[in-house]
């Protein structure tokens, strides 16, 4: 086994490798002059890749350093370097996938970036592509249908851990979990379920669904938590109109947990915030996959009380002391450990991690 750590992401990779026990295959990276990337496994029994598993992990989010694009291509090179040095087989960790929310032709000309980042995939030798919770799974499995091996993973336990708090499967009880956690009120004292599941759009729903069925497992409740979905409009502009936003369903009283796949600017997060109190609920937590984050998320997102995101993306553009106490972050580094554990070491099923 073979495992690296891209520059950015190298923390996580640590993590992945202290879950298995392991230490991260050294690595050289470095820029030109004129920025043109170099990276390559070091000479040496460490760095000798030929006839290796390797896995490469990185997640494509931009930052102070390096662009989605740097990332991305400087990700390919790698691979492609490994492949040549005789590595038997490349597989990418890659939590947070960019280039899939251009998914298909919205309009004449427009690209269509699912697949051509999978060509490239394929271009460059890569076997097999694990990541979580991609904007459209199916688009996507589309894509890498035939080029490269694709396994999607999902954060919905992660989330739904701390959001519910109790025990887990083995039965441990869960450390970290949020203040005002739903296993105290509706498991131990009983209360009559009055939580609802807000999808910010109705392609969103299935998602949504599939984490309230987490939810309800563990809470030991059955068809009781309704999903719904808010219904948004678009100025000519492109921008949200924040006058039309409307909900498929009565939520008065009800505390609402509002989840999606990805936070960028937070202004549809904003939208669903002022719908849900419009229409007489209570936002109680905000959960996404990936926070990808602008400068303007600070000011959209000011009056949420709980942002639960994952570790796919560090919120390196959220402002500390406005969201102390506020933003909470769900480990999946053991998630993908378990995943390289079954596909290197014990040859299992990704599949039963979905279960």
């Amino acid at each position: 086994l073979r495992l690296f750590g891209m520059d950015g992401f190298e923390s996580f990779a640590k993590q992945i490798a202290k879950c298995l026990g392991v230490r991260l295959t050294p690595r050289q990276e470095k820029l030109f002059c004129d920025g043109e990337p170099y990276v390559k496994s070091i000479v040496g029994a460490e760095g000798n890749v030929r006839s290796k598993d390797c896995y490469i992990i990185n997640s494509l989010f931009s930052d102070e350093e390096q662009s989605v694009n740097d990332k991305f291509l400087k990700m390919l090179y790698f691979a492609g370097s490994l492949k040549d040095a005789g590595a038997e087989r490349i597989t990418l960790i890659v939590p947070f996938l960019a280039y899939q929310r251009q998914d298909r032709k919205t309009e004449s000309r427009a690209g269509i970036y699912t697949s051509y980042s999978a060509k490239l995939l394929e271009t460059m030798c890569v076997d097999r592509l694990i990541t979580m919770d991609v904007h459209n799974l199916a688009a996507t499995q589309s894509a890498m249908s035939m080029r490269v091996l694709f396994d999607n993973l999902e954060s919905k336990k992660s989330l739904a851990d701390f959001i519910c708090g109790g025990y887990d499967k083995e039965g441990s009880p869960i450390d970290y979990k949020m203040p005002n956690y739903l296993y105290k009120d509706y498991v131990i004292e009983k209360k009559i379920p009055d939580i609802v599941i807000l999808s910010p759009d109705s392609g969103g729903v299935s998602r949504a669904k599939r984490f309230r069925n987490e939810i309800e497992l563990r809470l030991d409740l059955q068809n009781a938590i309704p999903v719904v979905h808010l219904d948004k409009e678009r100025k000519s502009t492109g921008e949200l109109d924040p006058t039309k936003g409307f909900i498929n369903a009565d939520i008065k009283d009800k505390k609402v947990i509002i989840y999606d796949d990805i936070i960028a600017s937070g202004s549809t997060i904003k939208l669903c915030q002022e719908s849900v109190d419009k229409y007489g609920g209570k936002v109680l937590a905000v959960c996404a996959s990936h926070g990808i984050f602008t400068d303007k998320s600070n000011y959209n997102l000011s009056k949420i009380d709980n942002l639960i995101i994952t570790d796919s993306i560090p919120p390196i553009k959220l402002d500390k002391s406005q969201w102390k106490d506020k933003l909470f972050i769900c480990r999946t580094s053991p998630l993908f450990a378990e995943a390289i554990r079954r596909t290197h070491y014990e040859g299992g099923s990704i599949s039963e991690l979905l279960e």
